[in-house]
């Protein structure tokens, strides 16, 4: 059954047109609160939300459809879709809720939905929340109508539950650190983790309005990022997105680390200290073949799951294993939170850089990365994938690549682009494949 609004990481869109408007925000907490109202007990939702100006919107809307069917809403303000994902297990709530749309600009948003567990939620959870859309509402009766409250400490709570994810021992004294949160979420807590631990912090991207998260900030913008932390003789550089479950570091030098290398040093660290669960990671199709071999020469697997951290998060919880992430920055481990968490993962690497002496161009390029390129043409109807010239143009390119590097052609699940990616040791024929493929789902797709 094909789902009508969730996407790969629940329901996103242009603010104010279909589906992320305020009467269908309203109608996804009606939905969402009657599926999750089991037992007799009261029931109860936990709400956060990024600095997007639409956030008091689509809060207000969500908080009428949830107490409309009986549901108390505790809501936390502006906070990491991690920390929501924590205090509605640390809550005991029915459920959680993130008004976010990640690195989206601040014109999109969208409804993360997490369980009583603290995870994202099952594609039948959300198959079911879709189909009670379709229904007529059951609303509470006047004396059962759910009550909203605000819960003024709930940063204090995950700053405190960030800390506790590092030994006891390790202190960020002497560490100058620049930390970009992108005008989102972390705006507060990221950098008061890092100055509670002893880090200096230099900070960027902590002054939201409404209307520049992401912008030209964070983890998809890291030129002031990169020049700052050169500038100010930095040993590092952190970029977080706009509700900081990703992570993207910037070396001393001013060079970009994304996740597989920040992958690579958390796996390997963890095995050698034997914390590692599973004998490898999860990461997902779009991590580089150097990850793999780098993890393969030391006996360790590379799993790879479809696009999307839900994804990553089903393997890991199948295979036994407790680290798992995206390239583009998404780091989950599982020991210390239930969803991707940019600032746990920065604190991990923060930690490696204290205790290995190193600096961070050292620490952070365990491998060197196999060429890949990743191009995206936008179509607007039609099913590109299935044109039998785009099948045959795209099964030449992997007879080609046998052997020597891979081939990755997907839709994205939270815009109208097919993604054509290509890596291999031969960089000129990577760029030649990934040409050629776009030029033929270009000539399909207009």
């Amino acid at each position: 059954m094909t789902k009508k609004f969730f996407g790969t990481d629940g329901i996103r869109g242009l603010t104010n047109s279909h589906p992320m408007t305020a009467e269908i925000a309203m109608k996804v907490g009606q939905a969402a609160g009657r599926h999750f109202q089991r037992g007799d007990h009261r029931h109860r939702v936990v709400i956060g939300k990024d600095t997007r100006l639409s956030g008091y919107m689509m809060e207000n809307a969500l908080v009428a459809g949830f107490t409309s069917v009986g549901m108390d809403v505790v809501q936390v303000g502006p906070l990491p879709t991690p920390a929501v994902a924590l205090l509605t297990r640390s809550m005991r709530a029915d459920l959680g809720v993130m008004i976010s749309a990640s690195h989206n600009p601040y014109f999109d948003n969208g409804i993360k939905l997490f369980g009583p567990d603290g995870f994202k939620l099952s594609d039948a959870d959300e198959l079911k929340i879709e189909a009670y859309l379709e229904q007529e509402v059951k609303l509470a009766k006047p004396q059962d109508i759910g009550r909203a409250k605000r819960f003024e400490d709930a940063r204090g709570r995950y700053i405190h539950a960030v800390k506790m994810s590092l030994p006891e021992h390790i202190r960020f004294d002497g560490l100058k650190i620049v930390c970009d949160c992108a005008n989102g979420a972390a705006y507060q807590v990221a950098p008061s983790a890092f100055w509670e631990l002893g880090a200096e912090v230099v900070t960027l991207g902590i002054s939201p309005n409404g209307l520049n998260i992401n912008d030209k900030c964070g983890s998809t913008d890291l030129a002031v990022l990169q020049d700052t932390v050169v500038a100010s003789g930095a040993h590092i550089g952190i970029a977080l997105d706009g509700d900081a479950d990703r992570l993207i570091i910037v070396d001393e030098k001013g060079q970009v680390v994304d996740g597989d290398q920040i992958m690579a040093l958390i796996g390997s660290s963890w095995s050698r200290s034997g914390l590692l669960r599973g004998d490898g990671i999860v990461a997902t199709v779009m991590s580089n073949l150097g990850l793999e071999r780098f993890l393969n020469a030391q006996h360790l697997d590379l799993v790879r799951a479809n696009v999307g951290d839900r994804y990553v998060l089903e393997e890991m919880k199948k295979g036994g294993y407790n680290v798992g992430g995206e390239q583009s920055g998404h780091m989950i481990m599982l020991d210390h939170g239930t969803t991707g968490d940019g600032t746990v993962a920065a604190l991990q690497v923060l930690g490696e850089l204290v205790d290995s002496g190193k600096p961070a161009s050292e620490l952070l390029h365990l491998f060197d990365p196999v060429p890949q390129l990743l191009k995206n043409v936008r179509y607007s109807s039609g099913e590109p994938l299935a044109s039998e010239r785009v099948k045959a143009v795209i099964a030449e390119a992997e007879r080609e690549l046998e052997g020597s590097g891979r081939l990755v052609i997907r839709k994205s699940g939270t815009e109208p682009l097919i993604r054509v990616m290509a890596e291999g040791d031969d960089e000129e024929q990577v760029h030649a494949l990934v040409d050629r493929i776009c030029a033929v789902v270009e000539d399909v797709a207009a």
